[in-house]
């Protein structure tokens, strides 16, 4: 067999490198910027109206509820209940205040990568969902957004500027099996040159549905939360980034109070839509923990992929700097290792997502 060309790659060198492996220049490059600063946190003041400016254990709601009129036009529908004996029906109230049906995504508020995001498409699964989480929870009930494909835009403002840059642009593909009326759900996965490269992310997929056979032509998409780590597919869309697209999303981030820096989360009808800044909806925004997300795209080098999470963290520590001088006080080292074990404590208790 010959070892494919690089032109047909499937997975970049680094794509599933452990975290502890890939992450560690850029834990060091924080160290040093924040030693550099005299401040480890500084960052966090990025978007000092945020917990921790959204590096970790903040609230997604308090990043949306922060919206102005023109930003919430542009955000999917959302409402915030806590789990519980009553959480069935809270959802069922929230849905009908936003005049909104099954199926719906349902969340926990206080998340990262796509953990515990549900598609419920009736009550029977809604109410076989809700215990799975803890009691007491906070949970987002969010409208469907129906919009065909989903994107991640990175914003950076910094506080001198009149307007922000998009200095990312990338789309999220969910990856399909297409039926053959022959394989079953496990061959056609071992088939697919990327996914058998990486059973362990789309296998536990099927589990229990392992033998069964599409029928030809019919199509099974694997993942429904755009998260790379849970197999999605990111494409560079970086050509894309145009200056109707850029005058949209500034409009959207300046009626959001010191938003500075993060990555916005869409759906959108189509990219053509997407450059002329039409036609999509926003489903969470995300702030300084976020990254740069093209640079899991299969032909993005590791040099590169160093490059722009350098260039966006020391954007990061250089707004947050900005923003001490104005007043705004960063986490500080406890109140973000706070922050991080509370998220941890949660993502560990929250169910897998769909």
């Amino acid at each position: 067999m010959t070892a494919p060309s690089s032109h047909h790659k499937t997975l970049s060198l680094f794509e599933f490198w452990p975290d502890s492996i890939f992450y560690t220049p850029i834990v060091i490059y924080w160290i040093l910027m924040g030693l550099r600063h005299g401040d480890l946190s500084i960052s966090t003041a990025a978007n000092p109206r945020i917990e921790t400016g959204g590096l970790c254990g903040e609230s997604k709601s308090s990043i949306l509820d922060m919206a102005g009129p023109t930003a919430r036009e542009a955000i999917a529908p959302y409402r915030i209940i806590h789990n519980g004996a009553d959480a069935a029906r809270d959802v069922l109230a929230a849905m009908k205040e936003m005049g909104i049906d099954f199926p719906v995504v349902l969340k926990p508020d206080i998340g990262c990568n796509g953990t515990g995001v549900r598609l419920i498409t009736s009550l029977a699964m809604l109410h076989e969902v809700l215990p799975l989480f803890p009691a007491g929870v906070a949970l987002m009930v969010q409208q469907l957004i129906t919009y065909p494909m989903e994107a991640g835009i990175f914003y950076i403002r910094h506080p001198d500027e009149p307007v922000g840059r998009i200095t990312s642009l990338t789309y999220k593909e969910a990856p399909v099996l297409t039926g053959n009326g022959r394989s079953t759900l496990k061959e056609l996965i071992m088939a697919d040159p990327r996914m058998r490269q990486v059973p362990q992310l789309y296998l536990p997929r099927i589990s229990g549905r392992e033998t069964e056979i599409l029928p030809a032509g019919e199509t099974l998409s694997l993942v429904f939360a755009g998260n790379h780590c849970k197999g999605s597919i990111f494409r560079n869309g970086r050509p894309d980034i145009t200056p109707a697209l850029t005058e949209r999303i500034n409009a959207i981030m300046l009626d959001i109070p010191d938003f500075h820096f993060g990555r916005i989360d869409l759906k959108m009808a189509s990219p053509e839509a997407l450059k002329r800044g039409e036609d999509f909806q926003i489903i969470e925004i995300n702030g300084v923990g976020s990254e740069a997300i093209h640079i899991w795209d299969r032909r993005t080098t590791l040099i590169e992929a160093y490059r722009t999470q350098i260039y966006h963290y020391r954007q990061a520590f250089l707004i947050g700097a900005a923003k001490k001088k104005e007043g705004w006080k960063s986490s500080g080292i406890l109140g973000m290792l706070r922050s991080w074990l509370k998220q941890r404590r949660l993502l560990a208790s929250y169910p897998t997502n769909d």
